[in-house]
Formats: structure tokens, sequence, C-alpha cells
């Protein structure tokens, strides 16, 4: 008896032996793949980025050609889109503020 009992534990201990190497090979795959991955975006990323050094270069000779001062320009930009924002949240907490008041209103309609 004690040997169909080792032989019954033998057997189960290589069938998960077996189970954690397929499970290894499967993650040594999903590995590899999240690596050509990582590659070919990391290529992507150097592409985009020479192009966007070819388009920065195209549009800093353009704006020398024009007189254009690029720095103020972008500077300007920046002050613009930092407004925008301010703006855009101050127009939300007037409309959260418009939305209460006007739920407090037709609070006290009702109660009439």
């Amino acid at each position: 008896m004690a040997l169909g009992g080792t032989a019954k534990k033998l057997q189960k201990v290589a069938e998960m032996a077996e189970d954690v190497y397929k499970k290894l090979n499967e993650l040594r795959e999903q590995v590899v793949e999240v690596r050509e991955t990582v590659n070919e975006t990391k290529s992507r990323v150097d592409r985009l980025e020479a192009e966007n050094a070819e388009q920065r270069a195209i549009l800093e000779a353009i704006a020398e050609e024009q007189g254009v001062d690029l720095d103020a320009a972008i500077a300007q930009a920046h002050i613009s889109e930092a407004e925008e924002g301010s703006a855009g949240d101050d127009t939300e907490a007037t409309a959260d503020a418009s939305d209460a008041d006007a739920d407090a209103s037709s609070d006290t309609t009702d109660e009439a």
C-alpha cells in the first residue's frame, strides 16, 4: 500500500511539473512578444522624433525668413493655453453654482 500511495504522489508531482513547464513556456512566449512590441514601438518613436526634428527645423527656417520671433510665439501659445485651461475651470465652477441655485429654487417652488 505504501508503494501505491507513493506512486500516486509521484504521478501528481509529475503532472504538476508538466503544468508548470507549460505555463513557463507560455510566459516565455509572452515575454518574447512584449520584447518585439517594445522594439517596434521604439522604432516608431525614433522615427516620429526624427520627423518632428525635421519639421521643427523647417518651421524655424520659415519663421526666420518671415521675421517671426519663434520663442515669443511659443510663449504666447503657452500663455493662451494656460488661460483657456483656467477659464474652463472657472466656467465649470460657475456652471456648478448655477445648477445648485436652480435646484434650490425648484425645491422652493415645489414646496409652495
